[in-house]
């Protein structure tokens, strides 16, 4: 029987062969994109599933709340105390708690330096916690110790080749001071689907130190630095457990000065570890993390390629039907039921969706590895580590047999063979307008990526070309350290000798980077001192960083470098940071008494807004303060027209102020684009896609157009004989099909206005959908469609109308 199958599908690619060429295609294209899109979402949602107790596991993370309740910052780091109070209050409901504290640091051994972003500290309980494997050595007793240190195996192999690792020192230059550790054990690396990864996990002990020692650490709830997991007993459930969480806060954290309770205005939330990776983007992770409304993005646009593929598969089998009615009827005639034709259409399918698949596995090993890397995910279509994906692929086939074949096999086998062998059939105005629906359906599914396409391109285009209240061009950053705060004065002046470079400041943070620190605040409101309940954000900066970013005032003045008072007691604030206060204007708050944290001074200027942060978020309240010791970053401005020059300078200038560290420049405008990687990368998958599916219809389309003039030969040339001109023709053969192109058009608007007004959402500042886009969505769209009718038209209607009579 199945034997029969491919005979019968293999003489119509004989005698048809454009029409099984289009549906090979069509169909192959579908289903590779399918196999991409779904190995890049399995990936997605693999995330922490390695680990065997991830259902028990979760991440804690911190928020902040203003008086009117609403949320001012998310974290998903905390302060120190909260991971082991959560064990000793709860011991019944908390198996294990640990905590993580990321640190970039510089790492020498035997004589070579590197510096790692990998370098963690970490409580011994990480084991009871993680699945983490030890290859060699120790485990928790190497993180009971203040030196001692784990290395993951390809770590262990970078530093000390085929050598054991164990035993071995390795220095680390931290904050300044350095620290000798011993490697007591090695780990295997962590896995790709992992929301965080590690290269080195040292003992938390020196941290402990570093803070003041054990009591100091553990009464420290300001310093949220600290990635806390926890490990819930078995039967516990998250959210319940969640609830009891405020009460604890109160217990250990006092009142504010009002007499509110702690917990109302912070609180600890519990993620489970396996939905970190996609449903988290907080202010703070350890790694950026995806989304899952992308996840649900590329399978839309998986199912609607396929969708198209299937349509054609349907439209070009139901229209060719009359040359099988015949085949049909005699079926009939001889005793075969409708049962047994719908089988045997359905099995023609079904083995022109087996060769569409082999043709799409072969598309999947040529363009997977450009898309891994594009995506930067380890992706691969092997049937021999990963046997499920056979059920994959079996299953995918049998989903696009079923929906392609099934309503061609239900309409050729329901032809009535009285009918058909008199010469008296027709299809029916039924199956026409169903065959309008799929074609129509088709390029509404084209519009809509089109739509979408159009949307974020420009979107992104706004992001980064929108004046952002600054100057971001020009501007290098690189990282500050103890020797040039210490003589930042001269190093500074040393710099701005260059002729192309223009001014040199120091902060705590740049543009482009998060506003994560924040204290107390009081401020003088109708004469009063008044504590206040909104979160302003502290910008720790040297006296002219408002003049090397190009920060307008809008009151008051600038920092100034000979009032001494400025270094200890002036602060500088945003309108938005104004308003919040509740001050009417800049001029009022000119001299207002303000408190922040335990610095007492008074407001000297206002500047105006700006977008610190990506346009994600909206502008915050901003203060701006002179400091000595909080500045982590040196922004350099220069000459764009020096620009190498200048670079090179500053590598030779960086070899001697920060020895061993890499020269890593990075540039403010840089910074804030690499904010929108996510974005760009949607821009090209979906341009990239939309085409296929453009194709994909075009290609379906074709084959309608053909197969029509095909049929109206005969008429076409009797209409030339009768008068006819070319554009009647034209008109004649192309006016339905361009009209459900149309309809299509209509039906995308309201659905790609919905979906893109969705994505835009996740946008505080976004371009508007205006009709211009629709508009060149439906040019676009209308003009291919036109272009692929024509060609054929053309081609019919230029034809000898002689010969064309003859032909039937």
């Amino acid at each position: 029987m199945i034997k029969n199958y491919f005979k019968i599908v293999f003489r119509n690619a004989k005698k048809h062969p454009m029409y099984v060429l289009i549906n090979l295609i069509g169909l192959a294209i579908g289903m590779a994109v399918s196999i991409v899109i779904l190995l890049y979402v399995q990936f997605e949602l693999s995330y922490d599933q390695y680990h065997p107790d991830a259902d028990r596991i979760y991440r804690v993370s911190r928020a902040w709340y203003n008086q009117d309740g609403e949320e001012s910052l998310h974290l998903g780091h905390l302060a120190p105390p909260f991971g082991p109070l959560l064990k000793s209050d709860f011991p019944e409901e908390v198996a294990v708690s640990a905590r993580l504290f990321n640190f970039n640091t510089l790492i020498k051994s035997e004589g070579n330096a590197m510096e790692e972003e990998r370098f963690f500290f970490a409580d011994p309980e990480a084991f009871d916690l993680f699945s983490w494997k030890i290859i060699e050595g120790e485990a928790q007793k190497a993180l009971t110790e203040a030196d001692g240190i784990i290395l993951t195996a390809s770590t262990a192999k970078r530093y000390f080749g085929n050598q054991s690792a164990v035993g071995k020192e390795l220095r680390a230059e931290l904050a300044g001071q350095e620290f000798t550790f011993q490697v007591r054990g090695v780990m295997e690396d962590m896995p790709d689907n992992s929301h965080f990864h590690v290269d080195f996990l040292a003992s938390m002990i020196p941290v402990v130190q570093f803070f003041g020692g054990q009591e100091a650490f553990m009464s420290n709830y300001g310093s949220n630095n600290f990635s806390t997991f926890v490990k819930l007993a078995e039967g516990v459930d998250g959210k319940a457990f969640e609830a009891k969480i405020p009460a604890m806060i109160d217990r250990h954290m006092s009142e504010n000065q009002a007499g509110v309770p702690a917990s109302k205005g912070t609180a600890l939330k519990l993620w489970p570890i396996t939905d970190v990776h996609l449903h988290s983007n907080l202010a703070s992770e350890i790694e950026p993390n995806g989304s899952i409304e992308y996840v649900y993005i590329y399978l839309a646009v998986a199912l609607f390629i396929l969708l198209i593929a299937c349509i054609n598969f349907m439209n070009l089998s139901t229209a060719r039907s009359s040359l099988r009615s015949m085949e049909v009827g005699l079926r009939k005639v001889m005793g075969a039921d409708k049962a047994l034709l719908v089988k045997q259409f359905m099995g023609e399918s079904f083995v022109m969706t087996f060769l569409a698949m082999v043709l799409a596995i072969m598309l999947v090993y040529l363009f997977l590895p450009t898309f891994s890397d594009f995506t930067d995910k380890p992706l691969s279509l092997n049937f021999i580590s990963h046997p499920q994906y056979l059920l994959g692929v079996f299953g995918l086939m049998a989903f696009v047999g079923l929906i392609s074949g099934s309503y061609p096999a239900l309409f050729l086998s329901g032809f009535m063979p009285a009918k058909v062998l008199k010469g008296t059939f027709k299809a029916g105005k039924g199956h026409e307008n169903f065959r309008s629906i799929l074609v129509t359906g088709q390029f509404a599914i084209s519009v809509v990526l089109i739509v979408a396409v159009m949307v974020v391109v420009r979107q992104l285009d706004f992001m980064q070309n929108k004046d952002l209240g600054f100057q971001k061009e020009d501007v290098v950053v690189l990282p500050n350290s103890q020797q040039i705060n210490e003589n930042y004065l001269i190093i500074k002046d040393r710099l701005e000798n260059h002729p192309g470079i223009k001014e040199v400041s120091i902060s705590s943070r740049v543009p482009s980077g998060r506003l994560l620190d924040s204290q107390g605040t009081s401020a003088e409101v109708n004469g009063e001192l008044t504590q206040l309940n909104v979160r302003i954000a502290d910008i720790h900066v040297g006296h002219n960083f408002l003049s090397t970013y190009g920060i307008p005032l809008k009151a008051g003045r600038d920092f100034d470098f000979l009032r001494a008072s400025d270094s200890t007691e002036a602060f500088i604030l945003n309108e938005t940071a104004i308003r919040a206060i509740g001050w009417q204007n800049p001029e009022e708050a000119l001299g207002k008494q303000f408190l922040y944290g335990d610095r007492r001074g008074f407001v000297t200027g206002v500047m105006q807004d700006f977008n610190f942060e990506s346009l994600h978020q909206p502008i915050v309240p901003i203060v701006f303060m002179i400091s000595q010791n909080r500045n982590n970053l040196v922004s350099i401005k220069i000459d764009a027209a020096q620009r190498e020059e200048v670079l090179a300078f500053l590598k030779e200038e960086w070899a001697q102020l920060r020895p061993d560290y890499p020269f890593e420049p990075l540039f403010v405008d840089e910074g804030f684009n690499q904010q929108y990687e996510a974005e760009a990368r949607v821009k090209t998958i979906f341009t990239f896609f939309s085409a296929l599916a453009i194709l994909i219809s075009i290609l379906g389309l074709l084959g309608l157009v053909t197969f029509a003039t095909e049929q109206r030969t005969r008429e076409i040339g009797i209409r030339k004989v009768m008068g006819a001109e070319t554009g009647n023709i034209l008109v004649l053969l192309g006016k339905d099909f361009l009209k459900l192109v149309g309809i299509g058009f209509l039906i995308a608007i309201p659905v790609s206005w919905f979906g893109m007004s969705t994505w835009l959402e996740d946008f505080a500042y976004r371009i508007g959908i205006n009709w211009t886009v629709f508009l060149w969505a439906g040019l676009i769209a209308g003009i291919i469609a036109a272009i692929t009718v024509t060609s054929q038209t053309l081609k019919a209607a230029w034809a000898n109308p002689v010969k064309s009579i003859k032909n039937e």
